[in-house]
């Protein structure tokens, strides 16, 4: 959606592909005789000591040349973004801005295969996409990142500086240092780097009798909300065309995307007039997205997976179905989400994503880690579970169906 001239996202974990002076403020714009700026605000802000630092750093650091005049700009607007205190609130250079397009759009890259995010100012994996390097090594949802080779991680780290960190060639190897949730020594974990496709959703049909359709959402993201919508559509008259009537909904390790997309999902699932999310400003003023489709899936049996690595859009797709009373959920609470940020497009290809609104659930409280979608049926996959290959969660989840 359009919001404020930027796209609305509601996504700051980010798959790992990799992800002043003049132009402070990414305008071009310059101190005057009295050291003041002014902005189409009604403010002036006095810049006069950062002026002074710049200078002094360009006439007296024994190294200046070994700093572009680019990455003073881009690490100075980094810090004045970062003084927010907002870890989903960030400037992106211009090839960060193209790496998080790229991965939105499904493009084919080179890496890990992990989404990363924040926990209390440390780095996590939110979640190992299916089939990925990460996966395979071990890497599990709820990781801490200790280190990257040789680099160790601190507080309060960008997360897109730890994803450039991890990002390489196929083939070649990067170290990490881990500490699984639960656990207390850390492991180290050799990843061999390969090509990696984003991928959106699959339709299969599972049970006994193959008439349990089970959509497994990786992603409400695709190259536009139109070609995700899209997709959605075909999956909804596939299931239609078969008559099915239990639906299985995997939105684990999904990290969102879309906020639109994860309405118009859920929008197929409930009776005309029905709340399924609302949108809160900065100045209070508030939003509400009914159910006006009267959709193809309104009264099919229907469960959803989720786990701590679900988060943003997927929870707006399972806090609608839950508060609605459509839809059993099973697993792990959520990651808790809810803040939408608009993506403004700036000069040179770089680009800021500023938090612009809270994500409310249907019954108006304020979806975040303190209040995130706690499963009607809590599962949990253990580690030996994950080493035997056993997915309890799935498990529970088709026994729902026979009750």
């Amino acid at each position: 959606m359009e919001n404020n001239g930027g796209k609305i996202f509601g996504i700051l974990v980010l798959t790992v592909v990799a992800f002043c002076g003049g132009i402070i403020f990414g305008r071009n714009v310059g101190p005057s005789s009295n050291g003041m700026m002014t902005f189409n605000t009604s403010r002036s802000v006095n810049i006069d000591l950062f002026w002074d630092v710049w200078n002094i750093l360009e006439d007296r650091y024994v190294e200046e040349e070994k700093v572009s005049e680019s990455e003073r700009v881009y690490g100075a607007i980094k810090g004045l973004v970062d003084s927010y205190g907002d870890p989903a609130t960030i400037f992106l250079t211009p090839d960060e801005t193209q790496d998080f397009n790229d991965l939105n759009s499904g493009k084919y890259f080179e890496g890990i295969g992990a989404e990363l995010g924040y926990s209390e100012g440390s780095i996590i994996i939110v979640s190992p996409l299916d089939g990925s390097p990460a996966k395979a090594a071990g890497i599990r949802p709820g990781d801490y990142i200790l280190s990257v080779d040789d680099y160790e991680v601190k507080s309060g780290d960008n997360v897109y500086e730890i994803v450039e960190k991890i990002r390489g060639e196929a083939g070649s190897v990067v170290k990490l240092t881990i500490l699984h949730k639960g656990e207390l020594e850390p492991v180290e974990i050799e990843i061999e780097r390969g090509e990696i496709t984003v991928p959106s959703m699959t339709l299969s049909y599972v049970g006994d009798n193959k008439d349990i359709a089970f959509i497994d959402i990786a992603r409400f993201t695709e190259s536009s909300l139109e070609i995700w919508n899209s997709k959605w559509d075909k999956v909804v008259q596939d299931i239609s065309s078969k008559k099915i009537d239990k639906i299985l909904i995997d939105l684990r390790g999904n990290p969102g995307g879309y906020f639109d997309a994860g309405v118009y999902a859920a929008d197929d699932f409930l009776d005309m007039g029905k709340i399924i999310s609302q949108q809160e400003d900065g100045k209070g003023n508030i939003q509400t997205f009914d159910s006006t489709k009267g959709g193809m899936l309104i009264g099919k049996k229907v469960v959803i997976l989720v786990d701590e690595g679900s988060a943003s859009a997927s929870e707006i797709f399972a806090g609608a179905l839950q508060q609605n009373g459509v839809a059993t959920v099973v697993g792990t609470k959520t990651y808790g989400k809810g803040t939408a940020q608009s993506i403004v497009d700036l000069s040179s290809g770089s680009s800021l994503h500023v938090t612009v609104l809270k994500w409310l659930l249907p019954d108006g409280s304020w979806l975040n880690t303190e209040n995130s979608i706690t499963p009607d049926v809590e599962v949990e996959n253990s580690v030996q579970d994950f080493v035997n290959g056993v997915d309890k969660q799935y498990n529970e989840a088709l026994l729902l169906f026979n009750k």
